[in-house]
């Protein structure tokens, strides 16, 4: 029995979201968001990484220095003491504990999942995906709030207090006063990804009990087809009304209007005439006198 089900665990559809559990987890050891920062005061680029809890590395030390000239601060976890000092005005994100909580209930839920009974298999992918995507999604919407919140309410006592409120974003450039910045993921949001990129495909195949050995051959079939469909549209497309190229010499396309016998060909079109008959016009047939 136990040879059994761990041989059921090769299924694609199982071993996938088994191998996006291990993701998750690990993705709370790495930095799941990065944001760079250049400016006339610094000569190389300023590195700020922040975890799926409340701890932020690289530079974080200079750039706090850069963002108190416009008032801007790291937030205020509240609830727990982060690896940074947290300034009085700082806006407070008690949110930002649950993230391992989180995490480590997706991987608990893909694991899960991953050793249900076939009947009940195909549903639980479903639901595991479109749950996973609702939870990010809920986290990305939060966490650009906490940055529009953050932007908009500036330290009027800071240095350069003319500065206007700003919504840094959660991907993409923006720029502060003369510093320019960049957020993008991190080694963590990139795990993220790949994690849920393995739960789409495994509620593709959440029908097919294909195995981790006929991986090879389902990506081979995929690019076939997909190199086919790309062939054929290209033709379709090349004869400029949407319909198939008729790729036969000249000599043995149809001509518009051709009629066909009885027995499907065309008739001769020579310039003669045929008579499989037994008499001509004019004769009665045999050979002329």
């Amino acid at each position: 029995m136990i040879p059994s089900r761990l041989k059921r665990l090769t299924e694609l559809r199982r071993a996938l979201p088994l191998t996006a559990a291990g993701l998750f987890l690990l993705a709370l050891a790495l930095p799941v968001w990065r944001i760079t920062f250049e400016a006339p005061q610094y000569v190389e680029t300023l590195v700020v990484e922040l975890y799926a809890y409340p701890r932020i590395g690289g530079d974080f030390g200079e750039v706090a220095a850069l963002n108190k000239y416009v008032g801007f601060y790291y937030p205020d976890p509240v609830y727990v003491e982060p690896n940074y000092e947290v300034h009085e005005k700082a806006i407070d994100v008690p949110e930002w504990v649950l993230g391992p909580v989180a995490f480590i209930g997706l991987a608990g839920a893909s694991a899960a999942v991953s050793v249900l009974p076939s009947g009940k298999l195909e549903r639980g992918l479903v639901a595991l995906l479109g749950g996973t995507v609702a939870i990010f999604g809920t986290m990305a919407a939060i966490i650009q709030y906490r940055l529009y919140q953050a932007g908009h309410t500036l330290d009027p006592a800071a240095p350069l207090n003319g500065v206007d409120g700003f919504t840094p974003p959660l991907l993409g450039n923006y720029a502060v006063a003369n510093i320019d910045g960049n957020a993008w993921f991190g080694p963590g949001g990139y795990l993220l990804v790949v994690a849920v990129a393995l739960l789409a495909v495994a509620v593709a195949l959440r029908h097919s009990p294909a195995t981790v050995g006929d991986a090879p051959s389902l990506v081979r079939g995929g690019w076939e087809r997909l190199r086919d469909r790309i062939g054929r549209s290209d033709r379709e497309d090349s004869s400029g009304d949407g319909r198939p190229t008729d790729e036969r010499p000249t000599g043995e396309r149809e001509q518009p209007g051709a009629t066909r016998t009885s027995d499907g060909h065309s008739p001769r079109t020579d310039g003669g005439s045929r008579s499989d008959g037994p008499n001509d016009a004019g004769g009665t047939g045999g050979d002329p006198p």
